[in-house]
């Protein structure tokens, strides 16, 4: 086992369509397969499904390759952690279990090599973004999840797939733009952090934009890109650097 720790995020398998879903699968299992020779620690910072429900007895179907390999990690003693995403908000306990691995519904620290780090998904950070702040309010309700279980697993998952979906859709090319440090909420949440505490690295997926931009004199934050269009990814190894995955699609 290595001593690097590797984060990815915003992986949305399952959109837009199964092709092109299961190609990026592929590529996600053959990253983990080359990451497993000197990884330590790999964190899933969230939506590495476009959409995910757990019934008590029933998945949605698919995935099984990502899962399979992210076991296969974990069995070979890699320390892994699962964080939910806005499009993945109803992980449950079958995949922690399934899998091995850790999982967060919230931000997390640690330190790794004698640097702080702030990680998590980033949805729901910051000033702004309200009316989603509302709906995961709604979301994460745990009668409203009990009402919901309620519903038969075809149309609850064909639901829920399909609001994913819209929900996607709707923001359109805008995670493709950086707006300017004030109008990063996520970066505007990393300074109102600083003014509490310290901390090296601050590493966020939900963006979809890869960035690496200094905040205050010290800290880094991290957005982790995606792996739709950018195929980016963190390693820590010592410093922390936000890198291109090399394998064709």
């Amino acid at each position: 086992m290595g001593d690097k720790v590797y984060f990815i995020s915003d992986l949305h398998l399952g959109a837009p369509d199964a092709k092109s879903s299961r190609e990026r699968e592929l590529r996600f299992v053959k990253w983990l397969e080359e990451i497993r020779k000197d990884a330590k620690v790999l964190y899933v910072v969230g939506d590495l499904f476009d959409f995910w429900f757990e019934y008590k007895r029933a998945v949605p179907r698919g995935f099984t390759r990502a899962i399979g390999k992210l076991a296969e990690l974990s069995d070979a003693g890699i320390e892994i952690h699962l964080f939910t995403g806005n499009h993945d908000l109803w992980i449950f306990d079958y995949l922690p279990e399934e899998i091995g691995a850790e999982l967060h519904r919230a931000p997390i620290e640690v330190e790794h090599g004698g640097k702080k780090f702030m990680i998590g998904h980033g949805d729901g950070l910051g000033p702004g973004d309200h009316g989603y702040k509302f709906i995961k309010k709604i979301f994460t309700n745990r009668f409203l999840q009990w009402c919901y279980a309620r519903v038969h697993p075809n149309f609850g998952i064909w639901l829920a797939d399909r609001f994913s979906k819209k929900s996607r859709q709707h923001t359109g090319g805008d995670d493709a733009i950086f707006k300017g440090e004030e109008n990063e909420w996520l970066y505007q949440y990393c300074k109102e952090v600083l003014e509490d505490r310290h901390i090296d690295y601050f590493v966020f997926g939900h963006r979809h934009l890869p960035l690496d931009l200094k905040v205050g004199e010290k800290s880094r934050y991290i957005n982790l890109g995606d792996w739709i269009q950018y195929y980016t990814y963190g390693v820590f190894d010592g410093d922390m650097r936000l890198l291109e995955d090399g394998n064709s699609k």
